[in-house]
């Protein structure tokens, strides 16, 4: 049985599990449709984190990013990987136990503010589309792939199936759903890796064998690497061209906007309390390990076969008998473009020209390099083929990454939904709204959001590649929403006035340098302190945070049923399982 045959059992197979969960579990009430009834097992809920977690970024761009940037894509890898643990450890247990569904409810009961909680939104929604946008464009590397047409067709097809199990099923439908994605995500990424691994280096373990010999050579792995993109021109494996500032700015942003994501901290309100969270969170690590601590050997392993298979092969044009083409350059001595190479063409994420004439790819550095279009969001889904292993292999790599991208489109089109229904209309405009009525906007939300999230993925080319996109999202989440959050817990004394203005501090001047430096000069050099867009963020947390405690002290500090709020949500025990006890929450105070 073919590539075709088992990528369509792969992907119908899982899809057809997604739907039916989703039908399964599907939301009857709103604590359904934002946090699943609060009853989810830490160990299951700790599993569906990771799949929330694990977005395109992770599964698609992230070793792409590694495999061709080297040391210096490995901020991506460093930044999410301890942004998880600062979330898991800072502020999921203290916003699980103030209880309250979504980031704007927290911002709006903690600084007793309507204005603070409409800004709280905002945000939350800049952050959600812009992250979104990057998911939606893995939605389309995906489809496009595994059906050999056009990106934006790929996007199209990807919005109906999360239409489906998204709209319908809510948070419950979506957290047994995740589960099932994480199950599959994971199996596709590590199952070739561990074959990959075996060809190059001997060692079934990926992450041994990325730092071990070369099977039947005296050389490491990281060591040929290094030698072969040297000499094709390219900077060493193991070196970056990025400054030491930028690198840490990068790290610091996805850090720490980690721990601002709307779409993360939601999870840990399905959980029955503040100590389900904190076991939750440690599950969502040990799963997210798995994968996070293969990435570096994909990457590495397919940057050096992709060199090995394009590199001074002989280009067969679109068109032509491939197999037969490729029969002649082989009996003739030579080497053809590789099957896959030809199919992720279809797709118009990879192209060459032949500016020589000679009909041979030269894959190099400077002008003389002929692979003019190179996506590396396709190379995670692409490298079990150009490793050429097994057809069943293929298909499952194309069922993972559609499992990694739609999981995490999922959790953020709940919390694009859930700020809408909730916070918008139930809790600001609509207050005496129904559950029935709450439940049908939190639906029509979602399904807008989805086709406004198709709209943008297919205009993600001028921000950069999936991970580059959601670094955006990181960098706003940390400028934003990270200051009002840590501060609500661990400082009574701030006030609604400093929350508004770290919040329009963060966001505006973050979101106006990401938008000059990406769309009106494009200039590396004119980066403010050499700061990247990926990592200004982190810059202006700093600004954000200090502008809160500025405002804050110089005006009238909270009440003071407000700042013995913030004292009880650190002890465990004192608020309800399902939110805020009604007696200890004083009436919002006008503004």
């Amino acid at each position: 049985m073919g590539q075709d045959f088992w990528t369509y059992f792969w992907v119908v197979g899982t899809f057809g599990t997604y739907i039916a969960i989703a039908l399964w579990a599907r939301a009857s009430s709103t604590d359904d449709f934002y946090v699943a009834g609060h009853d989810v097992h830490p160990m299951v809920n700790g599993m569906a984190t990771a799949a929330d977690w694990m977005s395109a970024a992770s599964f698609l761009s992230m070793a792409g990013l590694i495999a061709f940037l080297g040391y210096g894509g490995s901020v991506y890898l460093m930044g999410w990987t301890g942004g998880y643990v600062l979330l898991a450890l800072l502020l999921a247990p203290f916003l699980r136990e103030f209880g309250k569904f979504t980031v704007p409810d927290f911002v709006g009961d903690r600084y007793y503010s309507t204005a603070a909680r409409l800004i709280a939104v905002v945000c939350a929604l800049f952050v959600s589309f812009t992250y979104i946008a990057g998911q939606m464009k893995g939605v389309g590397v995906a489809f496009s792939g595994f059906l050999g047409v056009e990106f934006n067709t790929g996007i199209i097809v990807g919005m109906g199936i999360v239409f489906v199990y998204a709209v319908l099923g809510g948070m419950k439908g979506i957290t047994y759903t995740q589960v099932a994605q994480y199950c599959v995500l994971i199996f596709a990424y590590t199952v070739p890796a561990i074959f990959i691994s075996l060809i190059i280096t001997g060692n079934p373990i990926p992450q041994l064998g990325f730092i071990s010999n070369v099977k039947g050579e005296d050389i490491s792995m990281l060591e040929k690497l290094n030698t072969v993109v040297s000499d094709l021109g390219f900077l060493e494996y193991t070196k970056t061209d990025k400054t030491m500032v930028d690198v840490f700015a990068i790290t610091g942003a996805l850090m720490f906007g980690t721990a601002g994501l709307p779409h993360v901290i939601i999870r840990f309100f399905t959980v029955s309390s503040a100590g389900a969270a904190r076991v939750s969170a440690g599950w969502a690590l040990v799963f997210i390990a798995l994968l996070y601590t293969t990435a570096p050997a994909v990457a590495s392993f397919a940057r050096l076969n992709f060199i090995d298979t394009v590199n001074e092969s002989t280009y067969i044009a679109d068109g032509a008998d491939y197999d037969a083409e490729a029969a002649a350059i082989v009996a003739a001595g030579g080497k053809p473009t590789p099957k896959w190479f030809k199919d992720w063409e279809k797709t118009g994420l990879l192209g060459v020209e032949d500016k020589n004439g000679d009909g041979v790819i030269q894959y190099r550095a400077g002008p003389e390099n002929e692979v003019t279009k190179l996506d590396r969001d396709i190379f995670v889904m692409a490298n079990p083929s150009i490793a050429s292993l097994p057809a069943w292999v293929i298909g499952l790599v194309v069922a993972g990454g559609l499992a990694a991208a739609l999981s995490t489109a999922a959790g953020l089109l709940m919390v694009i939904s859930s700020s809408i229904s909730h916070d918008l209309c139930r809790r600001t405009f609509f207050k005496d709204m129904s559950d029935k009525d709450e439940l049908r906007v939190a639906r029509a939300s979602a399904a807008g959001a989805v086709i406004l999230a198709g709209i943008m993925g297919m205009n993600t080319a001028k921000l950069g590649f999936v991970a580059q996109v959601v670094a955006f999202a990181f960098g706003l989440a940390a400028a934003s929403l990270f200051p009002v959050i840590v501060l609500g817990i661990f400082w009574k004394r701030m006030n609604r006035e400093g929350a508004i203005a770290s919040m329009l501090t963060g966001l505006i001047s973050t979101f106006s340098y990401i938008y000059y430096f990406k769309f009106v000069d494009t200039d590396p050099a004119n980066w403010w302190f050499g700061v990247s867009p990926e990592g200004i963020g982190f810059v202006f947390m700093f600004l954000s945070l200090v502008v809160g405690v500025v405002v804050a002290l110089m005006t009238a500090p909270p009440p003071q049923d407000v700042q013995d709020l913030v004292e009880d949500i650190r002890v465990p025990g004192t608020r309800t399982s399902h939110g805020i006890a009604d007696e200890g929450m004083a009436p919002m105070p006008a503004e």
